[in-house]
């Protein structure tokens, strides 16, 4: 039975991933889990807590193996899974989002971008077409695409997320400042980025102001 890896412990997981990124880079061959802690400031202990619900970390004797390590964390996490996804939203940040080639090394794959603006249907984003909103159910038939990565103004982000749902989406990652209101069987990852600004600035400039 596969083990469920809580939220923050994959959040810690994709940090060591990167850490272990450059190790590789750097042509170092072993890690010790004080050196990744210590890149993070946590506990070694919690690092080798997380590394007990990978996949076969492999044993820490003068180190762990960094390849092995991250090939690891790539299959716990489903790395080398192929998964599919649409862009709905040709402005600034979804096209930013389909020029992003580092997501292909994590396995996903922008098949297209949706736009309702005539002046940007038809063009293309890093190879990738721009088509009207409209054609969207059609065309997530073949290949069956169920990810759409929402970049649309706050203004028309439920409308929208609505369309999406009725065309059989079952996943949506929100870069919208709305709060979506979906059904049950239809999971929303909420990629705030004001949010997590204000998250930012009021631990860290409030602190510095009564420093």
């Amino acid at each position: 039975m596969k083990t469920e890896i809580p939220e923050k412990v994959l959040g810690r997981l994709t940090l060591y991933h990167s850490i272990l990124i450059e190790y590789i880079e750097d042509g170092i061959d072993t890690i010790s889990s004080p050196q990744i802690a210590a890149r993070l400031n946590i506990d070694d202990s919690q690092v080798r807590k997380d590394f007990k619900l990978l996949n076969n970390a492999g044993r820490c004797r003068v180190g762990y193996s960094v390849s092995e390590l991250k090939d690891s964390i790539e299959e716990t996490l489903g790395f080398k899974k192929s998964k599919d996804a649409v862009i709905v939203g040709a402005g600034l940040l979804g096209s930013a989002l389909a020029k992003y080639v580092a997501f292909n090394d994590y396995g996903l794959n922008i098949r297209a971008l949706f736009d309702v603006d005539p002046n940007k249907i038809g063009t293309g984003v890093n190879g990738k077409q721009v088509f009207d909103l409209s054609r969207l159910p059609d065309l997530i038939r073949e290949p069956e695409i169920e990810l759409a990565i929402l970049t649309v103004p706050r203004s028309c982000a439920q409308k929208t997320a609505d369309f999406l749902i009725e065309s059989k989406i079952k996943y949506i990652w929100n870069f919208t400042p709305a709060v979506l209101k979906v059904p049950a069987e239809v999971k929303v990852w909420n990629e705030n980025l004001i949010a997590s600004f204000l998250q930012f600035a009021c631990r860290d400039f409030q602190s510095e102001e009564n420093g």
